[in-house]
């Protein structure tokens, strides 16, 4: 039996390790022919040959990641573990700073490879598109540099909007004006928010309409400049509807849309607006897209496994 000795230099093994050897327990399931044990600052890898060299590979790229963030967790380990280059799960230093203080000292910022590319597409391109499944913070991020961009006086006004297109309800039947209705639907936004800015000014901030929180609809007509518009739930929007908001972008904007196209709310034989934008915009120069998965999931560790449960009854259909 090949023995692989590799040891942990500059690196402390405890914070490498994990929380009771937990990332070691990783490598094992994902290296289930190697007998792996971990003592002191040395890792010792028994098996064939072959795996060896992978493991060794992968161990490296671990190691450089652990070198640049001093951090590793389960979806690090899982990316890197998965992924054919650096590129996978490489990003800038600076995409992983706090992008908000929060409420009660709350530091906000991307915590997984894709959501910090989101952040880097963000301080790039005027226009993104963040696609992902639900609970990869795609929206979450979005609106903490939204918070970000405001604070540092880059906007004048943030922008909030969903198309009221909802899943298995009709607006029509809730009670109550169309603030009340809207509430609860618009509800996602008003959490990120509350986690990023003090009660009293963020209802000082709806009062004034410098955060305006609105359905797409209300969009019509309006030019939004000096603003970070975010258009959450994009896979609802019709051709019209998309075409609409898009074209509404006035100078000094940033817009981000948000969606899962798996999780269209539209009438049947309806074309989602947002999964034809991404065919026909993705050659544009100055719009960024962003693909968001299961392993971006910062919700639930169960999260993950549904999504990925469903995705494989999906696939068979």
């Amino acid at each position: 039996m090949n023995e692989l000795i590799l040891e942990l230099e500059e690196i402390t093994p405890k914070e490498f390790f994990g929380a009771q050897n937990a990332n070691i327990e990783l490598l094992k399931k994902y290296f289930p022919k190697l007998k792996i044990v971990a003592r002191g600052n040395k890792i010792k890898a028994y098996g064939d040959e072959d795996l060896l060299e992978e493991f060794d590979t992968r161990m490296m790229m671990l190691m450089k990641h652990f070198g640049k963030y001093n951090k590793l967790d389960e979806n690090v380990i899982e990316r890197i573990l998965t992924s054919n280059s650096s590129e996978d799960y490489s990003t800038s230093a600076s995409s992983g700073e706090v992008i908000v203080h929060g409420v009660g000292g709350k530091l906000i910022k991307a915590q997984t490879v894709n959501q910090r590319k989101l952040v880097e597409s963000i301080r790039k391109n005027d226009m993104v598109f963040a696609i992902g499944p639900a609970g990869t913070g795609k929206t979450y991020t979005g609106v903490a540099l939204a918070v970000q961009a405001l604070k540092n006086k880059e906007v004048k006004r943030i922008i909030l909007t969903r198309p009221a297109v909802e899943a298995g309800e009709n607006l029509g039947f809730l009670p109550g004006d169309l603030k009340e209705k809207l509430d609860p639907y618009m509800q996602p936004l008003y959490d990120a928010l509350r986690d990023m800015i003090p009660h009293e000014k963020l209802e000082s901030y709806i009062e004034k309409g410098v955060i305006q929180i609105a359905p797409l609809a209300f969009m019509r007509g309006r030019t939004l400049d000096n603003a970070f518009v975010i258009l959450d739930e994009g896979q609802n929007t019709t051709h019209a509807q998309m075409k609409m908001f898009l074209t509404r972008m006035g100078k000094n904007a940033k817009f981000l849309l948000t969606g899962d196209p798996g999780q269209v709310d539209l009438p049947r034989r309806t074309i989602s607006g947002l999964k034809e934008a991404l065919l026909v915009l993705k050659n544009i120069d100055g719009i960024g897209m962003v693909y968001l998965d299961d392993k971006d999931v910062i919700r639930h560790k169960l999260v993950k496994k549904v999504i990925a449960a469903y995705k494989s009854i999906e696939n068979r259909d």
